[in-house]
């Protein structure tokens, strides 16, 4: 299903530590230069492109060239799905889920 191939593409996208910090410094600072990104991260310039070519991939942020820059920011609406979907796992009311049941251990 295609929706399932999105939601994994943006689960993916998101399945980083270094991507997550990312996220954290756009939200932190919107429109972020990529070089001020590098500074905030502490990783080697070319790893954090190859995150945020991944990021950009998976729709997660945009990025748009301001002369010789390129200013980040993230793209919240890429994530409703994702949000929804995971919201959707919560367990229904009562009795209609089977949740194993804790076993003793020695």
């Amino acid at each position: 299903m295609p929706q399932n191939d999105h939601l994994a593409d943006l689960a993916k996208g998101l399945a980083h530590p270094a991507r997550l910090r990312i996220l954290r410094h756009l939200l932190a600072t919107p429109g972020c230069i990529g070089g001020d990104i590098v500074d905030a991260v502490g990783l080697a310039q070319s790893t954090v492109s190859e995150h945020l070519r991944i990021l950009k991939a998976s729709g997660i942020i945009s990025g748009e060239i301001d002369g010789p820059r390129v200013c980040y920011a993230l793209n919240p609406a890429a994530l409703a799905p994702l949000a929804e979907f995971i919201a959707s796992l919560t367990p229904p009311p009562g009795d209609a889920c089977c949740v194993p049941t804790r076993k003793e251990t020695a």
